[in-house]
C-alpha cells in the first residue's frame, strides 16, 4: 500500500517514525512474540500503515530498525560503564548484571528477534549486525572479567561462557511468561517480579565468579 497525497504531511510528521518503533515493541513485549501485525500496528499507532514502507522499506526493515534501537542502547551503556573509573571491577559487574535483567524485562523479545535476524539476513546484514552489536559485547566481557581477574576478585572464566550464561538467566525468564501461567498461576510480568529476579541473579551469579 503506498502514501496518498493527502497523507503527505504526516508521513512527515515528526515523531511518526519512533511511534511506529515504540508501538512495535510493545506489542511484542505484550505479546510475547518476535512478530507483529501491520495491521495491529496501524490501530495501535493511529497511523496508516503505509508509513511502514516509507520509513523502513517493509516489516522485515522495522523489526531491523526495532533490534538497531535496542541494541545500540546497550552497546553505548555497557561502554559508558566499562569507562568508568569510580567503580570496582565488582562493582561494575553486578551494575551490568542488574541492568541486563532491567533490559530483557522491558524488551523481553530481544534475544529471540537477535537471532530471528541473524538466521533469516542474508551473510552482508548478519554480519553487520554482528559487527555492530555482538562483537562489542564479546569484547566487553573480556574487559569485564580480566579487569575483575587481573584485580584479584574475580575467578578466571571464560568470558564467552560468561556472556551466553548471564544472557540465557535473562532471557529465559521473561520469555517465559507461559510457565508462569500454567506453572506458578502468575500472568504478568511485574515489577516486583523483576526486583526479585534481579537480587537473585546478580547474588546467584556473583557467587560462582568471585574469587574469595
Amino acid at each position: 500500500m503506498s502514501a496518498t497525497l493527502d497523507e503527505a504531511d504526516s508521513l512527515e510528521s515528526p515523531g511518526a517514525r519512533e511511534l511506529l518503533l515504540v508501538t512495535a515493541s510493545s506489542i511484542m513485549r505484550e505479546g510475547d512474540v518476535v512478530d507483529i501485525s501491520l495491521s495491529e500496528l496501524s490501530l495501535r499507532s493511529g497511523l496508516n500503515s503505509a508509513l511502514v514502507k516509507y520509513y523502513f522499506g517493509n516489516k522485515a526493515g522495522l523489526l531491523k530498525a526495532l533490534l538497531d534501537r535496542d541494541m545500540a542502547a546497550i552497546v553505548k551503556s555497557v561502554d559508558a560503564l566499562l569507562a568508568k573509573d569510580d567503580m570496582d571491577p565488582e562493582a561494575k559487574l553486578r551494575h551490568h548484571i542488574s541492568k541486563c535483567i532491567d533490559t530483557y524485562y522491558d524488551f523481553p523479545y530481544l534475544n529471540r528477534l537477535l537471532m530471528r535476524l541473524v538466521r533469516d539476513s542474508d551473510e552482508t546484514e548478519a554480519r553487520r549486525i554482528a559487527d555492530q552489536y555482538l562483537l562489542p559485547l564479546n569484547r566487553a566481557y573480556f574487559r569485564f572479567i580480566g579487569d575483575g581477574v587481573e584485580a584479584g576478585v574475580f575467578r578466571p572464566i571464560d568470558p564467552q561462557l560468561f556472556y551466553f550464561t548471564l544472557t540465557g538467566a535473562a532471557d529465559r525468564f521473561f520469555s517465559a511468561r507461559l510457565v508462569l501461567k500454567h506453572c506458578f498461576d502468575q500472568d504478568a510480568l511485574t515489577e516486583e517480579l523483576r526486583d526479585s529476579y534481579r537480587e537473585h541473579t546478580v547474588d546467584f551469579v556473583m557467587a560462582g565468579i568471585l574469587a574469595r
